[in-house]
């Protein structure tokens, strides 16, 4: 029992640091930054994060298991392919649970959550007036997370999270329209749950999640994530 116990947190903790590096690499690979063909270094991922080689090794598999990064015998880990199409997918899966959940947010949003919002908004125009990427990005989460939680579906915001670790968390102020987007995009959702509206709660959102995947594919285009396309 004594082993057990002590040996619990510190399992914890590294089951934690491997999320973590799971999350780093996905952020990667739909980023553009490593791609298909490109071999996944893990002595330079620990060194980048300042960690060991075994929670990255640890990630590593997990991705493996996910699907989104093969392992090549003797050689080492590789992103695994990633279609534009699969981008759209994630996307879409991401614009209709975000979409749900804003819709019930409408019907249950007070006064006071709604000045939050007003709140957690003028902060993302500021961050994006000032040139702030990672103002705009804690903003932009707090923004989200505001309205899946007064959306009081539990069950939907896990399948949200599910698919929103897919997408690019900590690079999406790198992508060109992004930041603005997010600043019009907003306005919008915000002033359907202030009307209360449901239905053009869900849609607002649900455009602007699929605004984000077209940008990120339009970025990804830009880098030569995928061959050109023939005329």
């Amino acid at each position: 029992m004594t082993a057990a116990g002590s040996g619990g947190p510190a399992l914890g903790r590294r089951r934690q640091l491997s999320d973590e590096v799971a999350a780093h690499v996905r952020d990667l690979i739909m980023s553009g930054q490593v791609r298909h063909g490109e071999f996944l270094r893990l002595e330079r991922i620990a060194e980048d994060l300042g960690i060991s080689v075994t929670p990255v090794r640890e990630a590593l598999l997990s991705l493996r298991g996910e699907g989104f990064v093969t392992l090549e015998p003797r050689r080492g880990f590789m992103p695994a392919p990633l279609t534009r199409q699969d981008v759209q997918d994630l996307f879409e899966a991401q614009a209709y649970f975000a979409g749900e959940l804003a819709a019930r947010a409408a019907g249950r949003a007070a006064a006071s959550d709604l000045d939050a919002l007003d709140r957690t908004q003028a902060l993302l125009e500021e961050a994006f007036a000032a040139g702030d990427p990672a103002g705009v990005e804690r903003a932009n989460h707090q923004f989200h997370r505001l309205i899946n939680l007064r959306a009081e579906s539990p069950k939907t915001a896990w399948l949200l999270r599910t698919v929103v670790r897919y997408a690019p968390r900590r690079f999406y102020a790198g992508i060109e329209g992004w930041t603005r987007a997010s600043v019009d995009d907003h306005r919008l959702v915000l002033a359907a749950l202030r009307a209360g509206d449901a239905e053009a709660a869900r849609q607002a959102m649900r455009a602007h999640i699929r605004h984000a995947g077209t940008l990120l594919v339009v970025h990804l285009e830009a880098r030569g994530f995928w061959p050109a396309e023939p005329e």
